[in-house]
């Protein structure tokens, strides 16, 4: 059913969480997966007359690569031949970068964990999960942390 299986990443647990179950879905569907990881190169502290250090520039992609190599042994040790991609923004929706990206793909689906916050948090913090769905025109899985197989 599904060939290409989108799998953004953030590093954190429920990031982690997302993709075991990406990696279960490509196995079971034998299907392509690729993992994407989204660097925000935007400072909204920094002066625009300080010179930009570089090496705040190069942590981020750092970063980016060392949650890449992480998903990517996962899905070795499975036995599931997977693919990454890091992609940077300064200070763009994160969920319109993973939309656009499973659109170019093509992804069939998108693969992703959710803290799945509630009320005020929500409301806080915003959630790239809630508008990946209303932005993806290919179907979303979500993955909370608390309901995620270990």
């Amino acid at each position: 059913m599904y060939k290409y299986i989108l799998s953004p990443v953030d590093g954190s647990e429920t990031s982690k969480r997302g993709v075991q179950e990406a990696i279960r879905l490509a196995k079971d569907q034998q299907a392509q997966l690729r993992f994407l990881c989204v660097v925000d190169t935007y400072m909204p502290a920094m002066d625009p007359g300080i010179a930009f250090d570089v090496g705040v520039l190069e942590s981020l992609r750092k970063w980016g690569e060392n949650i890449l190599n992480e998903s990517m042994a996962a899905a070795s040790a499975a036995g599931v031949a997977a693919e990454s991609k890091m992609v940077e923004t300064a200070g763009g929706r994160v969920a319109g970068l993973i939309v656009e990206q499973a659109r170019q793909w093509p992804a069939d689906v998108i693969v992703m964990g959710t803290h799945g916050r509630r009320g005020f948090n929500h409301l806080l913090m915003g959630s790239d999960a809630e508008a990946v769905i209303r932005l993806s025109s290919v179907p979303v899985l979500l993955v909370k942390q608390d309901q995620a197989p270990s």
